[in-house]
C-alpha cells in the first residue's frame, strides 16, 4: 500500500535536481548577465556540439538503464510488496527524511558556529586555551597548494631497486588482500542485509533493519585503524580546515546507506552492476561541476557500460522471484548510491589540492561520519535498539564486526595498491573482483543470470578493461608529446 501511495505521490511531483558546484577559492564569483541564447548555440567555439550534448548524452546513457528496468514492473500492474517492509517507520523513504532530520540537527549548529567565527574575524582577536581547536576546524593552519598537478593521490615514489620475484610477491600480496577484504565484505554484506537470524524449526527468526548502524559499525572502526595509522606514521602537515570534510562525509555515509538498504529491494549482482556504471554519473558530475573535459573513447566506454547494464537488468526485471526482482524503489536508491557517491570522490578531489596523505583525508572524513551516525541514531533511540540485537543474536555481531573490518582493511589496501603500482594495477584488480563478486554472489546465494543477463555483464566489464587499457596508452602518448601538445581532442 506504501509503495502504490508513493508511486501516485510521484506523479504529481515536479522535481528539479541542481547541479552542486564544488568551490574553489582560486576562482572569482560568477556574475550575472543576460544570455544570447542563439550565440550560445552556435557560438565560435561549438558550446553546444561540445558541451552541452555530451552532458546531455551522458545524463541520457544513466538514465536509460534505470528507466527500462522499471518498465516491466510498472507495465505489470502488479504490486511488489518489500519483504522487510512492515510498517510505515520500515519504509526507505520515510527512514531517509528521519536520518536527514538527525544530520541536520548537527549540521545547522555547526554552520552557525562556523559562520559566528568568521564573522567575528576569529583568526585575528580569538584568545585563550579554544583557539588551536577553532582555528583548525574553522580556518585551517596552512595555504592550500596551487601547484599541484594532480590532488587526487600524492606522488607515487619510484620504485626501488628490487628483484622481479619481490615485485610479483608485492603484486600477489595486494590482489589477495583486496579480494579477500572486498569479496568477503559483499558477501556478507548479503547476508546480513536480505537473511534472517535466530531462526528455528517453530520461529521464523528476524531480519536487521537498520542500515544507518552498519554505516556507523564501518567507520567507527575505520576512524579508529586511520588515526592509530596517522599517529604511528610519519604524516604531511595537515592544513584543510576539519569542516570541509563534513561535506564528503555526508554524502558518503548517505551513499553507503542507500547501498545498503538497497539490497533490500534488488539483488547482488545488480547492485554490483550499478556501481561498475557509476562512471557515468562521475563523468557527468566532472562535466557540471568541475568543468572537465573528456576524451572521444570515455563516452564510448560509458556508453557500453550504459548497454550492458540495460542488458543486465532487462533480462532479471520479469523474474518474480523475492531475490532477483527490481523494484522501482530499489532503482531510487542505486540512483540515490550512485549520485551521493559521484559527489564524495568529486568533493575529495577538491580537498586533496591541500597537502594531505590519503590516510588523513580517511581519517578526516570518518571523524565526521561517525559524529553525524551515532548523534542520528541517539535522537532515533534506534542505537540501544541495534545493540540489543547484537545481544540477541551472537552470530549478527560476528557478521558486523567482521564488515567492518574488511571495509577498513580494505581501505588501507586501496593506498598500499596504489601507491606501489599505479592506479591503472589497482583498477584491473578491483574490476576483477567485481566479477568475482557477482559469481560468488550467484553461487552462494542462489542468483540466477539469463543468457542476456550475462552478456550484458561481459559488456560492462569488456569496457572496464577498454578504458584501463586506453588510459594507459594516452598516458604514454602524452610523455612522449612535446609540451602543450594534446594527443586526443577533448569534449
Amino acid at each position: 500500500m506504501v509503495t502504490t501511495a508513493f508511486k501516485q505521490s510521484l506523479q504529481c511531483w515536479k522535481l528539479k535536481f541542481p547541479s552542486p558546484r564544488v568551490p574553489n577559492p582560486e576562482q572569482t564569483p560568477l556574475t550575472e548577465a543576460p544570455i544570447n541564447v542563439w550565440h550560445m548555440l552556435f557560438n565560435s567555439r561549438g558550446l553546444f556540439l561540445f558541451h552541452v550534448l555530451p552532458s546531455s548524452l551522458l545524463s541520457l546513457g544513466f538514465c536509460l538503464p534505470l528507466v527500462l528496468a522499471s518498465l516491466p514492473t510498472m507495465a505489470t500492474g502488479e504490486e511488489i510488496v518489500p519483504a522487510l517492509q512492515d510498517s510505515w517507520g520500515d519504509f526507505w523513504l520515510f527512514r531517509f527524511f528521519v536520518n536527514a532530520a538527525g544530520y541536520a540537527s548537527i549540521v545547522v549548529p555547526g554552520f552557525l558556529l562556523i559562520q559566528y567565527f568568521k564573522r567575528r574575524n576569529y583568526l585575528e582577536t580569538g584568545r585563550g586555551i579554544c583557539f588551536p581547536v577553532v582555528k583548525s576546524c574553522v580556518f585551517g593552519s596552512e595555504v592550500k597548494s596551487v601547484h599541484q598537478e594532480d590532488g587526487s593521490l600524492p606522488p607515487r615514489g619510484e620504485p626501488t631497486e628490487s628483484s622481479t620475484a619481490r615485485q610479483v610477491f608485492k603484486l600477489l600480496f595486494c590482489a589477495a588482500g583486496l579480494q579477500a577484504s572486498y569479496l568477503t565484505w559483499g558477501v556478507l554484506q548479503e547476508r546480513v542485509m536480505t537473511r534472517t537470524y535466530g531462526a528455528t524449526e517453530t520461529e521464523p527468526g528476524e531480519k536487521f533493519k537498520d542500515s544507518q548502524f552498519l554505516v556507523f559499525m564501518n567507520r567507527i572502526l575505520a576512524f579508529t585503524v586511520a588515526g592509530l595509522y596517522c599517529a604511528l606514521t610519519k604524516q604531511p602537515r595537515h592544513g584543510a580546515p576539519m569542516y570541509k570534510y563534513s561535506f564528503a562525509s555526508l554524502s558518503n555515509v548517505l551513499s553507503s546507506w542507500c547501498q545498503y538498504e538497497a539490497l533490500k529491494y534488488i539483488s547482488f549482482p545488480t547492485q554490483v552492476l550499478a556501481k561498475a556504471s557509476k562512471v557515468i554519473p562521475v563523468m557527468m558530475m566532472g562535466k557540471l561541476v568541475s568543468r572537465k573535459s573528456y576524451e572521444y573513447w570515455e563516452y564510448l566506454t560509458a556508453a557500453l557500460i550504459s548497454v550492458g547494464v540495460s542488458m543486465f537488468l532487462l533480462s532479471s526485471a520479469p523474474n518474480r522471484h523475492v531475490s532477483t526482482v527490481t523494484t522501482f524503489s530499489g532503482i531510487i536508491l542505486l540512483a540515490g548510491y550512485i549520485i551521493f557517491d559521484s559527489f564524495t570522490s568529486n568533493w575529495q578531489d577538491a580537498l586533496f589540492a591541500y597537502k594531505m596523505s590519503p590516510v588523513q583525508m580517511m581519517f578526516g572524513v570518518n571523524v565526521f561520519s561517525c559524529l553525524f551516525t551515532v548523534g542520528s541514531l541517539l535522537e532515533q533511540g534506534a542505537l540501544l535498539e541495534s545493540v540489543r540485537f547484537m545481544s540477541r543474536h551472537s552470530e549478527f555481531t560476528a557478521h558486523a564486526v567482521l564488515l567492518s573490518v574488511c571495509s577498513a582493511c580494505g581501505q588501507l589496501f586501496i593506498f598500499y595498491t596504489i601507491n606501489q603500482f599505479g592506479a591503472a594495477v589497482f583498477t584491473i584488480i578491483m574490476t576483477l573482483r567485481q566479477a568475482f563478486a557477482i559469481l560468488l554472489s550467484c553461487l552462494i546465494y542462489g542468483h540466477t543470470v539469463t543468457v542476456v543477463g550475462g552478456l550484458g555483464v561481459a559488456v560492462v566489464f569488456m569496457a572496464l578493461f577498454l578504458r584501463v587499457y586506453a588510459r594507459s596508452r594516452m598516458k604514454k602518448r602524452s610523455k612522449k608529446l612535446p609540451p602543450g601538445e594534446t594527443p586526443v581532442q577533448k569534449v
